[in-house]
């Protein structure tokens, strides 16, 4: 069983778009003039002697025009970011990159295939075209032309489980440019939904390796990585996969992020309860280690200063009360002891 090699992008070589038109313009000149003169030549009827001489001159110049019309369709023009990828009778002859007017064999394909429609494999699918109303094969025909420019793909909001199978949505956004274009042509199908594919294949794969908050993290120490929490070390991520999977396109991925990350509507109100449940809880933990250290200092600098004498009894009912005054949400109503503590 055979496999499909796979194609490397090679530099082709193209002649001065300037020179060849100067070379054109003489070929149609020439040519012109001796159709003229022949076809003068050729409606004398004194010269019969010349009348052969004068028909292979016409010939001649008929084939000339030929030639010029031929030379003219080897003309084309690359902006900066374009290219053009050059192929012969159906081998791949190399790609041009250089921005300019440019001459090169007016045998080079201008259009290199159609593809196949995504639920049309096999390329028989036929659809009406809406100017001619005549059944066209469906799919998109590429160009020789390619925009080495970056662009922009924003994929959509798409609902994935996480590391903890909470469902949660969540969208990207990614720049990418063609960098090899011999394999983005002849390597797959349709490049560009090739990236649109493998975008959101790749984000679903991120987005389940990870849980969405420490919330749902089984480490205590809150080190790992999370959605919600690291959004470089994921967007990094999601960076790394996408290369990966769209090296075979000879595509490069400039940038990726998340734009869009929230839980699944089903279980948000769940999971904001479950957060507000544990700010509350944070809350009160950081209240009562504030609390025992101010009682702690109290009675400390009671006794040491020699203001109250504390025994164990005092010093029990004083933490109890400074508690209750630091911790309390209302506010504390002060009570007077006219008797002893033990009464």
């Amino acid at each position: 069983m055979s496999t499909q090699t796979s194609c490397t992008e090679k530099k082709a070589h193209a002649k001065s778009g300037w020179m060849m038109i100067i070379v054109d313009v003489l070929l149609y000149a020439v040519s012109i003039e001796l159709m003229v003169s022949s076809t003068i030549s050729l409606s004398n009827e004194a010269e019969v002697g010349l009348f052969a001489v004068s028909l292979l001159t016409l010939f001649g110049s008929v084939l000339l025009l030929v030639v010029a019309i031929i030379v003219s369709n080897g003309f084309f023009t690359l902006q900066p970011g374009q290219a053009r990828v050059c192929v012969l009778f159906g081998k791949y002859v190399g790609t041009v990159r250089d921005d300019g007017l440019h001459w090169a064999n007016p045998f080079y394909a201008r259009s290199l295939g159609r593809t196949s429609a995504p639920d049309d494999p096999a390329g028989a699918l036929l659809t009406k075209s809406a100017l001619t109303g005549l059944p066209t094969a469906s799919g998109r025909s590429h160009v020789s032309k390619i925009s080495l420019r970056a662009r922009t793909h924003e994929g959509e909001r798409i609902k994935v489980n996480d590391k903890m199978g909470n469902p949660i949505e969540i969208a990207t956004v990614v720049v990418w440019r063609v960098a090899d274009t011999a394999k983005a042509i002849f390597d797959v199908d349709d490049y560009e939904g090739y990236v649109s594919m493998q975008v959101e294949t790749a984000l679903r794969h991120v987005a389940s390796i990870y849980a969405y908050d420490h919330l749902e993290d089984d480490d205590d120490s809150s080190t790992t990585i999370t959605l919600r929490s690291n959004i470089e070390e994921v967007s990094e991520a999601l960076k790394l996969e996408l290369t990966r999977k769209l090296s075979v396109a000879g595509v490069a991925i400039e940038d990726a992020r998340l734009t869009h990350l929230a839980y699944a509507p089903e279980i948000a109100q769940v999971m904001l309860r479950r957060q507000q449940a544990d700010a509350v809880i944070a809350a009160r933990k950081k209240i009562v280690e504030g609390a025992v250290s101010m009682v702690d200092m109290a009675l400390s600098q009671l006794s040491d200063d020699g203001i109250v004498e504390f025994d164990e009894d005092r010093k029990a009912v004083m933490a109890s009360n400074l508690m209750v005054v630091l911790c309390g949400e209302s506010e504390a109503q002060p009570v007077l002891n006219t008797s002893s503590l033990y009464q």
